[in-house]
This record gives structure tokens, sequence and C-alpha cells, in this order.
């Protein structure tokens, strides 16, 4: 039998305690606590931002075993469609459409094999097509025409449950066996707009709405179908409808909705109970699903007809979750202070500079009084009590810097070169540094200039050593980091590292990219977002010598989104998203990790 050490390479190390130099997995003894003990990564359930599908539409319906394999299929997009969509875990592909155009249709089975039912042509449908991975044909009908149903099984064995038919909601339930549909057992809540999962022999139905069952009008309802009828269960934490389902009987998903207004709870259910795990980024109802409890898709829906989401398990801690929205959707802000504690001041939306300013608790922003000047691509230091703004563009470029003492802004004195998109460090009001930045005046219009603040004047100090603009900045006025940014005549990936008197180069970010977010110090720092791509997610972590791509953010932002906090606990907020400015706010928190002792 193989030692421990020839299968890892390594002996069981002895040490006194924690072993905090432990790989994840590498076991140790501890001899304080005469225990084995081995570390592994913190992990957690989460949604991400997955592709777009190419036509947006709500209502639609949709199929697959797992989050890389996925077929939607109807839906309205102002019009009834017909239109087919295949997802491969990265793009969507539009495939042969339907025969019949229709909205709140049903499905059961794969993207290669699939079946659609019932909806709405605008009357009711009965009609049913089987999809065999390039076609759709049509197949027998549904005995009673209908729209809003559940469904659940594969294009040889389903299961239709609920529904609205003229003139209410339905407790109708029929299964299919490849060739015909046969009525069966009822619900025991007629309802529609409710979702399932499940096999047509071993299924489940929960949600939906009905205005005449108590509580109402959204129902929380759960019902078991044993393959013959069907048994009322726990019910969901959050009485819903228009929500989408994924998985089967005894491990199933619930999430979106609304429940009068849009939600993106999301509950997994274990066979007995739901409980509430992390939520959909952004809430919407008439969604549609495919996959199981643990790699699952939502996609489509209103108010985001093409957005499409992957849920995962066994997510690294470390990762971007989102956070509360700014008051005013704005992208080129400044920003600074920590996760818990930050503040957000000026930036520009649509076409206008703002002055507006916002202080983060960790869960909400407020507004407060705002800067004297407005302007956007400003640098930001110092904390939620203690800040300074500088630079930027009113329009025109500007010097003016402002300084923050909690309560109200007041102008100082101005920088020495006015520009825009500098980057930035700094601890207070009273100790920055501004570097680089943009002005058309200057010869060549790229900045290396750099210029420290001592709380009453700014002071020309030694230049980077590549002049560039809508660069990052982090650390302090004596430990600085300054990477990315645009130079002539291309975007750079640059790092440079400042000791209180000189820049120094060192190692390349991953990917070269201008106007990020920023956090940290210049021993720990965090890069994310900017252009391009545009709108990137990636996130690139410091620490001290090289940067390593780690969890991408939820939703890609670029055009300086502004940033507050540490490597291990930043906080991300405004920016440009698709679409246009963002009020977004996600928070990064870097991986835990659990010690566990080995038992007899």
């Amino acid at each position: 039998m193989a030692t421990y050490k020839e299968v890892n390479g390594t002996a069981v190390q002895n040490f006194a305690g924690a072993y905090s130099g432990a790989v994840d997995g590498e076991l140790w003894y501890n001899s304080t606590a005469t225990t084995f003990q081995y570390n592994f990564g913190a992990t957690t359930t989460a949604w991400s931002t997955g592709n777009n599908l190419n036509t947006g539409r709500n209502s639609l319906s949709g199929t697959g075993a797992t989050n890389t394999a996925a077929l939607a299929f109807g839906g309205n997009s102002g019009s009834l469609s017909a239109l087919t969509e295949s997802y491969n875990g990265t793009n969507w592909a539009e495939v042969n459409d339907l025969n019949t155009a229709r909205s709140g249709l049903s499905g059961a089975g794969t993207n290669t094999a699939a079946l659609g039912f019932g909806g709405e042509e605008p009357a009711k449908s009965a009609k049913t097509e089987s999809w065999n991975g390039s076609n759709w044909t049509e197949v027998n009908d549904l005995n009673t025409a209908r729209q809003s149903l559940g469904g659940v099984g594969t294009n040889t064995a389903a299961l239709a449950f609920g529904g609205f038919a003229p003139p209410g909601r339905v407790a109708v339930t029929e299964s299919w066996n490849g060739s015909n549909w046969t009525e069966v057992n009822d619900l025991n809540s007629a309802r529609n707009n409710l979702a399932g999962a499940g096999i047509q022999t071993a299924a489940l139905a929960f949600g939906g709405l009905n205005p005449g069952l108590s509580p109402g009008p959204r129902q929380a309802r759960t019902e078991l179908w044993n393959g013959t009828n069907w048994t009322e269960v726990n019910d969901l934490n959050t009485a819903r409808s228009g929500l989408a389902g994924a998985g089967i009987q005894t491990a199933a998903l619930a999430f979106g909705g609304t429940t009068g207004s849009d939600t993106g709870t999301t509950e997994e259910w274990n066979g007995t109970n739901w409980t509430e795990v992390n939520d959909l980024n952004t809430a919407r109802s008439g969604l549609a699903p495919a996959g199981i409890t643990t790699s699952a898709l939502g996609f489509g829906g209103s108010p985001t007809p093409a957005a499409t989401e992957e849920f995962n398990t066994g997510v690294a801690i470390g990762a971007w979750s989102t956070g509360g929205n700014l008051n005013t959707a704005r992208q080129d802000i400044a920003g600074a202070g920590t996760q818990t504690a930050a503040i957000a001041v000026g930036g520009i939306n649509p076409g206008s500079a703002l002055a507006d300013t916002e202080l983060y608790n960790g869960s909400a922003w407020t507004e407060v009084n705002n800067l004297g000047s407005t302007r956007y691509a400003a640098g930001g230091a110092g904390t939620q009590t203690s800040a300074l703004v500088f630079g930027g563009s009113i329009p025109p470029f500007t010097g003016i810097t402002e300084s923050w003492n909690g309560t109200n802004w007041t102008e100082v004195n101005d920088l020495t070169t006015a520009r825009r998109f500098p980057g930035s460090a700094g601890v207070s009001n009273t100790s920055a540094l501004a570097f680089g930045g943009n002005n058309p005046a200057i010869p060549s219009a790229f900045i290396a200039l750099t210029e420290l603040w001592n709380g009453t004047n700014w002071t020309e100090v030694n230049d980077l050593g590549t002049a560039r603009y809508g660069l990052s900045g982090a650390g302090t006025t004596t430990a600085a980091l300054a990477f990315g940014g645009k130079a002539a005549p291309a975007t750079v990936a640059n790092t440079e590292l400042w000791n209180g008197t000189n820049w120094t180069e060192v190692n390349d970010l991953n990917l070269a990219r201008t106007r990020m977010g920023s956090a940290g110090t210049s021993t720990a720092a965090l890069g994310f977002g900017g252009n391009p791509p545009n709108a990137a997610k990636e996130t690139e972590s410091w620490n001290g010598t090289n940067w390593t791509e780690i969890g991408d953010m939820n939703v890609g932002k670029d055009n300086t989104p502004g940033g507050a906090g540490t490597n291990t606990a930043a906080l991300a907020f405004g920016g440009e998203a698709p679409g246009g400015s963002t009020a977004a706010t996600e928070e990064f928190t870097d991986p835990g990790i659990i010690t566990k002792t080995l038992t007899s």
C-alpha cells in the first residue's frame, strides 16, 4: 500500500497548532490538539451572468439537463415568437423555429430531445411539438388547451399540470407516453404561472397564481406527484408566480418570479423543506429554466428579456455578490473607503456631469451633501469620513480639489496640472497621490506627472515610467500601485510600484485594460472591470509580486466603476454595464478557509 508521501510527494507535517502554510487539502498533524487536520476553501452556491439570448423575450419555455446544454423556445418579444435557441455553456445559437409561435408554453426534455406544449397563440393552445435536436415536429395535442402551465419529464414521458384555460385556472394534469396525452389525477390546487421539477412519475409543482386560494393570490403551495396522485407538502418560503423550477422531485430549485414585484429569490428543496440560497443577480419573472439543483440556468423574462444566469454549487466564497444599488446610476465615478463604509462621488449620466455624493453602510447607499463642482473622471482617495476628490472634467479639464470632512465638501488648492482619468492613492483628505491622466492641452495628452498632497498643497514629484490615463491605483502616498490604462497608442497592462520617491516597473496585469475599478494596497490590490473588452468581468488580485485572475464580477462593468475596500473585501459601484450607466453595486469577499479535523 502506498504511503501518504508516495501519493502526495511530501510527508505529513508536524505542526503545533493551525498550520497557516498548508495548501488546500494538505494534511498535517496538530501536535497541540493531537489530531490530524486539513484545510479547504469555503464554498457556496451562486448565480453568475452568462451571455444573453440573441432575442430577448418573456413567457418562454426552456429545457436542458445542465447549465451547459439548454434550449429556449417560444415566448413573447413584443409579438408571439417561434424562435428556438440552443446554449452550449457559453453562447446561444439560433436553430430551427417552432411550427407555431406562442408564449406561456411549457417544456420537458433536453436540448437535443425536447417537448413543447400548450401556450397562447393568441387563443389558448393544446399544440404539442417534439424536438429531435434539429427540427420541431407537431404531434398529438393536449386534451385541455391552456397557457402558463407547468411541465416536467422527457420528450417521450412528460407531465403537464395546472395552467389557465377559460374561464379560469385549472388543476388538470396530463401524462404523455411519447404518442398521446392522457388525463390523470388533478392537482389539489388549481393555479397558473407555476413551476415544476422532476419526471413523469415523480414530480414537484410549486408556486403559481390563484386569487381564489388562501392566502393568495400568489401561492407558496408545493405538491408532490407519485405517479398517481398529488400530495401537498411543505410550502415555499416566498409565495410567488411566474417563477422557474429545475431539478428532480427530491432535489429541486425554485428561482425568480413575482410577489407583486419581481424577485430574484432562490430556494432549494431537499425532499422535505425549502431553504433560501443566493438570489439571482437580476430579479425577474416569466423566465425559463434548465438544469438541476447543482447546475441550473435561468434565462429571459421581465424586465431583462435577454439575460442569462448560471447557478452552480461549490463556488469559492471568494466571489462577487450583489449589494445595494446607488441612488443615481453613473459612470466615471470616484470612490474611497471600505466595503462597509464607502463614498461614491461625482460621475456622469447621461451626458451630464454630476456632483452627487452617496455613502454606503454595507447594505444601502444614502445621498448626502454634493460636491461644490459637478465633474466626472476625477481621482479619489481617503475614507468615508475623510476623503479627497481631485481633477476630472466639468468639462473642461480641471485641477479643482475638494476635501470631505464627513459632512461637507470644501474647495482647497488645485492640482498643479489639470487632468481627467488620473490614478489615485491615499488614506485621508490630508494625504493623497495623483498620477497620470489626460489633458489635450499638454503635448501628446498622455500624462506621467505625479503629484503629492500634504493636506494644503500639491507638489510635483517623480513621474510614472509610462505616461497614460484611465489607469487605476491603490495604496498610500509612500507605497502605491499604478496599473493598466491607455498609453499611446494602445491600452496597456503595465504595473508600477511607488516607494515614496520613485516608480518602478513590476509584473504586468494578465489582461491589458483601462478605466477599471480598484481596491487595496501596494502589496495586496484588486483590479476589476474595465475595457476592452467592453464591460469586462475579469478580476485580478495582486500579491505584491504577481497578478492572478480570480472570480469574475457578476455583471461586467467598464468606464470607471467606483472602487473601495481591500483585495479580500472590496466594493464595486456604478460604471457602465451593457445597456448604459448603472447603479449596481457588487461586493467581493475572498475565499474563507475551513479547517477540518479527522475523526475515527
